[in-house]
């Protein structure tokens, strides 16, 4: 009997994982958590949904790219609950002859390939008329942007917190701060898959973590200094860092109405990097599952 019990209590755990990189992933960080459910600390979303995608957790944060990105190989992961909403800035050299967007024709551009970094720079070289392959494109990771810019490795780049930040800072009065809020916010979600939500034991406390979520997210809106006092160690950033750009950021704990037409347009790039035909809006639909949020406002 004490052999069933201790099966049924490992089958009931809950692998989640999180980007330990980015301010996004707060709602995660800051909830007070079950001894049900780990917590597996990742350096990005690609690693997040890769874990996923592999089975080795239950369930991973990361943006909306990322979940269209692996849904085609994997057609059971569910969007359950955005965890957050963030705006992207994209920062140049002065020194580059950069002012606004259009000058970045034949300059080099650094964001982060097959992820919502490169999706924006797409979309804010649209602006100005703009394609990828008017600028020189580099494939760099946002930790090392700021090195990059300060060398003059690079002209520009285009990233998410707190690397368009550090790479502000890094420049110093070399910087000028591109950005079109329009253009582009990050859905930054928490994603599981149909097999786990399907799962009784492992339903249960998802759903409980759901719950926590929701509350750790008010506390988030409503005390801001204790949250980010407590948020800077889990991101190995520094508080000042995390102060300056939390008004980049919205903790909403819900599934965004205009979700499904911010899958939609974000699937016709991750389309195009896998060479296909996008997706439909009423398959793209099918990738959230409200059920666990509904089921969690109840209480």
């Amino acid at each position: 009997m004490l052999l069933i019990l201790c099966a049924a209590a490992a089958s009931a755990q809950l692998r989640i994982a999180v980007n330990s990189t980015t301010i996004e992933s707060a709602p995660m960080f800051l909830a007070e958590l079950t001894p049900e459910v780990k917590i597996v600390p990742v350096p990005n979303g690609r690693v997040a949904l890769a874990q996923l995608l592999d089975g080795s957790v239950d369930a991973a944060t990361g943006s909306e790219t990322q979940a269209l990105l692996n849904s085609t190989a994997q057609p059971e992961i569910r969007i359950i609950l955005t965890l957050s909403e963030a705006s992207y800035r994209m920062i140049g050299r002065k020194s580059a002859g950069i002012r606004r967007v259009e000058d970045l024709r034949g300059k080099k551009v650094a964001a982060t390939g097959n992820t919502s970094s490169q999706y924006f720079l797409r979309e804010m070289l649209r602006t100005a008329g703009l394609r990828e392959s008017d600028v020189q494109f580099v494939n760099l990771e946002g930790a090392a942007m700021p090195d990059a810019l300060k060398h003059a490795d690079v002209d520009a780049v285009a990233i998410w917190e707190p690397h368009a930040q550090n790479s502000l800072e890094a420049l110093g009065g070399d910087a000028v701060e591109l950005r079109n809020p329009s253009v582009y916010r990050e859905r930054f979600n928490l994603n599981a898959t149909s097999k786990v939500l399907r799962d009784p034991a492992k339903r249960k406390v998802l759903l409980a973590l759901v719950r926590e979520v929701l509350r750790s997210s008010d506390r988030i809106r409503g005390q801001r200094r204790q949250s980010i006092t407590f948020l800077a160690p889990s991101l190995n950033t520094p508080e000042q860092t995390i102060q300056r750009v939390w008004n980049e950021f919205r903790f909403p704990a819900n599934l965004p109405q205009d979700l499904p037409r911010v899958l939609a347009e974000v699937e016709t790039y991750v389309a195009a990097i896998q060479n296909r035909p996008p997706r439909t809006a009423q398959t793209l639909r099918g990738l959230i599952d409200p059920t666990l949020l509904n089921e969690a406002r109840k209480r």
